[in-house]
């Protein structure tokens, strides 16, 4: 997987994550600098995230350095557009 490449993940029962790919296995990824996208607006599926990204009223988690991710079932690569969109998106934490 490219170096600079960033995607989303949708894994089975996890939700939708947005991150770097580290590793790719079987039916798991190890990603990097990771984040859930809890809630999302300004976008009709997975697939438009990935092209242009998300509206404000949109909830991402904090950023992990790590983390694998079991059962995905899509993987879809960024746009820069998209990329830049979603890395700028303000933390949602309590």
């Amino acid at each position: 997987m490219k170096t600079e490449q960033f995607y989303i993940v949708r894994a089975d029962r996890a939700g939708v994550f947005f991150g770097q790919i580290k590793e790719k296995k079987d039916k798991s990824v190890v990603m990097t600098d990771v984040r859930k996208i809890h809630y999302w607006g300004g976008a009709a599926a997975v697939e438009q995230i990935s092209q242009s990204g998300v509206s404000d009223e949109s909830r991402l988690t904090i950023t992990i350095p790590e983390m694998e991710i079991d059962s995905w079932i899509q993987i879809i690569p960024c746009t820069k557009e998209a990329a830049d969109n979603l890395k700028n998106q303000k933390e949602w934490k309590k």
